[in-house]
């Protein structure tokens, strides 16, 4: 059962952000802003929201921003919190890329159920 090579960039992007989601605290923040969709969550409201503030959701905001996860814009005086849909997209295409590769004769999306 030999996968497929992949860059070591895409590993290395990957690892990265698998990482950051290595946390309680970071996984409840981003499924947060996965509900809010793309219009994203004033950083206090979403503080609040997770029960997580200060100088703590600053330390996780900015693993996950590093990691490429999560996005951050000033709209007047606050700062909005967004998911980078398009990375998370990508880190599950890199997840399933190769789902049922050794399984021969199904379809890859029937597969899972």
């Amino acid at each position: 059962m030999k996968m497929s090579p992949l860059s070591p960039p895409a590993l290395t992007l990957a690892a990265t952000a698998f990482a950051a989601l290595g946390s309680e605290h970071r996984l409840a923040i981003l499924r947060r802003l996965v509900r809010a969709g793309p219009e994203g969550v004033p950083m206090g409201a979403l503080g609040a929201d997770v029960g997580i503030e200060g100088s703590v959701l600053t330390h996780h905001l900015k693993q996950l921003v590093s990691a490429g996860l999560v996005t951050q814009r000033r709209d007047g005086r606050r700062i909005l919190c967004s998911v980078a849909f398009d990375r998370i997209t990508g880190l599950s295409d890199f997840l399933l890329s190769e789902c049922c590769a050794d399984h021969g004769g199904h379809d890859k999306g029937t597969a899972h159920g």
